[in-house]
């Protein structure tokens, strides 16, 4: 990269910090959330965990639409036409409102069944429909929110999601104490008062984003489209919306493929116990810090690869990508020795119980050592993402899941009998598997000659 690295690594770190201290809030919000019911006991603690699996299979769908989203807004950017960069993003967000309102129609009557499919027991199936009854009504504006950032982010505009989510993250974490405990006078509502309060502040984050949106005061504007008539605003334009489904249907495929497996690998987890699923629970909390960087330098790789591919700049696109790289292997290695050196004290401050305490140890132990894959996995995704190589991302993504966590989880754990252990022995097969095969989409470079 040589004399351009200190200008490509200044405009990293300005589309990653935001991202960073964004997801800082957000986990925070998280893993405080998290305490506060660890303090419930460890049902509470399963009911949300068992609960949360099958929603992020149904976001995955939108998380895969704002893929196709950012690769082509920002393509556009660097191309310097504005114009149809709005337009992506107001098709985009068409397609999101219009699959949440799908998923609240059909999701909201079978609360029940949803958690009982994950093999809860009967004291946790009625927490966790609790739960998601409330949680449900947020988490699709939610899914909304993740298409309209996706639009900003692919522009380069990473400030305004983080702003809003930290307003949110703030007030989520206020309402938490607030229902779960029953503060200011109000009734103590336990697992119910969780999903309200993460209801609240994500209903809250959506709103002033559209906001923004629609008043024209952020870089990706539907002001001219929403002056015209209303039923204009809501007319699909078939070409731009075929082009973000064409990008954004294999990551969503990645995402459902992923989730679908990560669902069945709850399952042989959720088979040792409800002590054993607690340490699993609060040890993907913690390790959920170490995401932070992983999402931040992933976005920036996105960012930085689409808009080099739309200015005609393709070297330029794959050093950033390589650099976004570096820096992130660097930053979530550090986290891992953390976690080596530091798991009984980092789960301590979830819960005193002390057998969830030693599985949890052996789970951070584990988890140490698969952060430098897991950074490659993050952000060698998010390069090829944002050349709209998400067919690729798909392949390793189905692999890595189904092969290498699913199929070694069930020889360690089912067949060995080895555990929790097992079940994270697998997980580190999977991010190892997927890291190497990355490194050698990325270094092919075909990616470049790509047409989104």
């Amino acid at each position: 990269m040589g004399r351009d690295t200190p200008r490509v690594r200044r405009t990293i770190f300005q589309l990653a910090w935001p991202v960073f201290a964004e997801n800082i809030l957000f986990t925070l919000t998280q893993v405080v959330g998290m305490i506060m019911v660890g303090h419930l006991g460890p049902e509470a603690i399963t009911a949300i965990g068992l609960s949360m699996q099958p929603l992020w299979l149904v976001h995955g769908f939108f998380m895969g639409l704002g893929a196709g989203t950012t690769a082509l807004v920002a393509r556009f950017v660097g191309a310097r036409e504005p114009a149809d960069a709005d337009q992506a993003a107001h098709q985009s967000f068409l397609l999101g409102t219009a699959l949440a309102l799908v998923v609240g129609v059909v999701a909201f009557p079978f609360t029940r069944q949803i958690v009982a499919l994950m093999g809860a027991e009967a004291g946790v199936v009625e927490l966790g429909s609790l739960y998601l009854q409330y949680l449900i009504p947020g988490l699709l504006l939610m899914m909304v929110f993740t298409v309209l950032t996706a639009a900003l982010r692919g522009a380069g505009d990473t400030r305004t999601p983080m702003w809003i989510n930290a307003a949110a993250s703030v007030l989520n974490l206020a309402l938490s104490w607030v229902l779960i405990y029953g503060g200011l006078g109000l009734p103590a509502m336990g697992v119910a008062g969780a999903g309200l309060a993460g209801s609240i502040s994500r209903s809250f984050g959506c709103l002033v984003l559209l906001a923004l949106v629609f008043t024209g005061r952020t870089v990706i504007s539907f002001r001219e489209p929403a002056s015209r008539l209303k039923w204009a605003f809501l007319k699909p334009d078939v070409e731009v919306m075929a082009r973000v489904i064409r990008i954004g249907v294999p990551a969503a495929l990645e995402r459902l493929v992923s989730s679908l497996g990560m669902l069945f690998y709850t399952r042989v987890v959720a088979a040792l116990g409800t002590v054993a699923f607690a340490a699993h629970s609060l040890a993907l909390n913690i390790e959920s810090l170490s995401y932070m960087p992983g999402i931040a330098f992933s976005v920036a790789a996105t960012t930085l690869v689409g808009q080099n591919l739309g200015a005609g700049k393709p070297q330029e696109a794959e050093s950033s990508g390589w650099e976004c790289n570096r820096l992130g292997m660097w930053v979530m290695g550090v986290m891992g020795a953390v976690f080596f050196a530091f798991p009984a004290a980092l789960l301590r401050l979830y819960t005193d119980d002390a057998a969830v305490i030693a599985l949890g140890v052996v789970a951070l132990r584990v988890v140490a050592f698969m952060q430098v894959p897991e950074a490659v996995g993050f952000i060698l995704s998010g390069a090829l993402r944002g050349a709209g190589d998400t067919r690729s991302v798909l392949y390793i993504a189905t692999i890595g899941v189904w092969v290498a966590r699913l199929g070694t989880s069930l020889v360690f754990v089912t067949w060995l009998g080895w555990g929790l252990l097992g079940a994270w022995l697998a997980m580190a097969c999977d991010w190892v598997v997927r890291s190497g095969y990355l490194v050698y989409r990325f270094r092919a470079g075909t990616w470049k000659k790509l047409t989104v």
